[in-house]
């Protein structure tokens, strides 16, 4: 990577993490693939070179499982999901330069040439390891059909990962009290020989990479236990006969593992859009290679690494430990380019709960697209949900809500009564220079955009032709153009011509998230060419000077369309109880209430008092379930304070806790006791909020 700032003279790669060909696809997947198309997008919006890769991960023991159950070949099964989301993903408007799957000509010689590579430079190694087997039936148990303890932990884990704990990767043997999860049955481990990466090859390097690794801070900050600790050797070989088969001359019977052949992918997705439009569009060496050549680990130089592309990753939290630990160092002993950044996205829960697609609570693809809804309604409320690395719950109703207030309210009701306006009073955009106002705050969304795809803000990328159209609506309402049009009209066609440039920028800025409504408006902006070509400087052109007369271009969410929606999905919803299938597809999502989207303002914040106090006194309140009187000291002095907690903490127990208060709060009466105050506490627990240390009694919370 070149290290210097986004755009960069390098060419970009942006990839999301392979959907696995065994399922159909639900809103928890399109986060991630949304995620990475609008980045991509961004990223071209400030005119760097990208290409947009991904592909079908085709290969694992699920695939070859569930085959052997519905009596069909794995490459049969694999290819009708993978060739399912060739036609779902342009459905939502995500558009990949190059969708390949793992199992194709181009991914098997590639994988293979970084497998011999790192057998020529002596970083594979072989060792004895357990393999499971089902104690009754004898069968060999993939390690994903292996069930027990994770040893670091102690959570449910798979055989290969803590999928529910600290999500460690676990190699084979390592799972305590391990069973069957098809029969059962208990597992038992038996010694056979493998091929291993050895890790402990990259550690220092590893070490390095991860403190200039850019993206999310989880993806930079997760790896480094990891990478600090005691490298464990990856096991790159399984007993299978779906998969890449290893090169070695010396083992003909192994395949090799998915997290092998899986991110190569990206290299070879890419490689496969190079020769599809010529290296002249493209180049996939430049962008993956060390200064237009590979270059084994012993020759590494980072002056030839600064010459190479931008590798940027989205991937869900799941699996940072392989794209921050394994992959960069499977590159780096092939001798290629490193990610530049990785940006690990949340898990998407349902209406509070954990995403589960075995009791199918899920809002599944299909689902979303036979409710006639627009791609790009569904783009802008996951993209702008929550922060990039934070969970975002979806609802129907939360999807109604601010589809109807920010798009329909808010931008759409912008630009249509704008270019309505102009296209009635002067046929198009009125001859008159825009005001420095709109021009300086058209700047400024430029600058924020800029900045947010430099610092990976997928969230404020989504956003800001949002503040840009609130922007125009509140100038609109404070200069009312229908009353200048007739008392001061040279006033009243600055005005229009303001709002005819603010809709031109938001149609630029809204591209990446929201790319057919951006070309809707375009086109109805009376613009020559695509949107999609147009760069930033593009937001402050003059816009045409003629355009015919506007439709809205967002369709209310109506009430019951979201009621029958929402009975849909609670008629289909298994309880645990109802339901012994394994939970194959859950998020990790907890069950806590949604982030509020409405945001305060730094002053807001500066006007709540929270003090530093300790309960001196604890009295449970007579004839009431959940109250006891506190008096809590502040410091400055002693504040009485009625707080439901009684059947949560044993008010003998509470004084001398110290917690936090909320000071000024407005006094009620409860059970005819003032409360003057209120003790902050999280959850239906009621754990009381304190500081880490002892800070003396009334210092502020900040």
């Amino acid at each position: 990577m070149s290290q210097e700032d986004i755009p960069t003279d390098q060419p970009a790669v942006v990839t999301v993490g392979l959907p696995y060909a065994n399922g159909d696809l639900h809103v928890g997947h399109l986060l991630g693939y949304i995620t990475g198309d609008t980045y991509a997008r961004g990223l071209r919006r400030l005119g760097q070179q990208t290409a947009f890769v991904c592909g079908s991960d085709m290969h694992g023991t699920p695939v070859a499982v569930n085959a052997a159950k519905q009596g069909r070949e794995p490459e049969e099964l694999a290819m009708e999901h993978h060739e399912q989301y060739e036609r779902r993903f342009p459905a939502f408007n995500v558009e990949f330069d190059n969708y390949g799957h793992t199992h194709d000509e181009t991914n098997t010689e590639l994988t293979q040439e970084f497998v011999e590579t790192w057998i020529d430079e002596e970083h594979v190694v072989e060792k004895e390891i357990e393999v499971a087997f089902d104690t009754e039936t004898e069968d060999p148990l993939p390690d994903r059909y292996v069930e027990g303890t994770c040893p670091y932990c102690g959570e449910k884990a798979r055989g290969d990962e803590c999928d529910e704990g600290c999500q460690r990767h676990l190699e084979p043997g390592e799972i305590e009290d391990p069973v069957s999860v098809t029969t059962g049955n208990p597992a038992e481990y038996r010694e056979q020989p493998h091929k291993f990466l050895r890790l402990a090859d990259f550690q220092e390097y590893l070490q390095e990479f991860i403190d200039r690794l850019e993206g999310t801070e989880k993806a930079r900050n997760q790896p480094r236990e990891w990478i600090e600790g005691e490298l464990q050797d990856l096991c790159i070989t399984r007993d299978m006969d779906w998969g890449v088969d290893y090169p070695g001359d010396d083992r003909e019977d192994l395949v090799l593992y998915v997290w092998v052949d899986a991110p190569i992918e990206y290299v070879s997705s890419t490689k496969q859009y190079s020769e599809r439009v010529g290296t002249d569009v493209f180049d996939w060496e430049a962008a993956w290679k060390l200064d237009g050549e590979t270059r084994p680990e012993t020759e590494w130089d980072e002056d030839w690494s600064e010459n190479s592309g931008e590798i940027i990753h989205v991937i869900g939290t799941d699996i940072i430990q392989h794209h921050c630990v394994y992959w960069p160092a499977m590159l780096r002993g092939a001798g290629f380019n490193e990610p530049r950044a990785v940006i690990a996205t949340g898990f998407v829960g349902i209406d509070g709960k954990s995403l589960s697609t075995s009791r199918n609570r899920a809002v599944w693809a299909t689902e979303y697209l036979d409710a006639g809804f627009d791609p790009d309604l569904l783009r802008y409320y996951l993209t702008t949900g929550s922060g990039v690395e934070s969970d975002i719950d979806f609802s129907w109703d939360r999807f109604a809500e601010r589809v109807n207030g920010e798009l329909v309210g808010n931008l759409g009701n912008f630009c249509y009564r704008a270019l309505l306006f102009a296209e009635r009073n002067y046929d198009g955009t009125p001859d008159a220079e825009p005001s420095d106002e709109v021009r300086e705050r058209i700047e400024e969304a430029v600058e924020a955009f800029e900045e947010a795809v430099r610092e990976y803000d997928v969230r404020t990328v989504g956003e800001v032709a949002i503040d840009l159209a609130d922007f125009g609506n509140e100038y609109i309402q404070r200069n009312e153009p229908w009353n200048l049009i007739g008392d001061d009209p040279e006033a009243a066609a600055v005005v229009i011509r303001d709002c005819v440039q603010l809709a031109k920028a938001c149609a630029v800025l809204m591209q990446p998230v929201m790319p057919g409504k951006a070309a809707d408006l375009w086109t109805q902006l009376g613009e020559d060419g695509d949107v999609v070509d147009a760069d930033l400087s593009a937001t402050l052109e003059p816009p045409a000077a003629e355009f015919d007369e506007p439709t809205e271009l967002f369709t209310q969410v109506e009430d019951e369309t979201i009621e029958a929606l929402n009975e849909q999905l609670r008629d289909r919803v298994e309880t645990p109880e109802e339901t012994d299938e394994d939970d194959d597809d859950s998020t990790a999502m907890t069950d806590i209430d949604p982030i509020e989207d409405d945001r305060i303002g730094f002053e807001q914040f500066q006007d709540i008092d929270m003090r530093v106090g300790e309960i001196m006194t604890a009295d449970p309140i007579e004839d009431s379930d959940d109250l006891v009187r506190l008096e809590v000291d502040i410091g400055v002095e002693t504040r009485q304070v009625v707080a439901g907690i009684k059947q949560l903490h044993d008010a003998d127990d509470l004084p001398g806790t110290r917690v936090v208060l909320l000071a000024n709060m407005e006094k009620a009466e409860l059970f005819g006791v003032e409360s003057n105050g209120m003790v902050l506490a999280a959850g239906e627990e009621a754990d009381l909020l304190t500081t880490h240390e002892d800070a003396p009694l009334g210092t502020r919370v900040r």
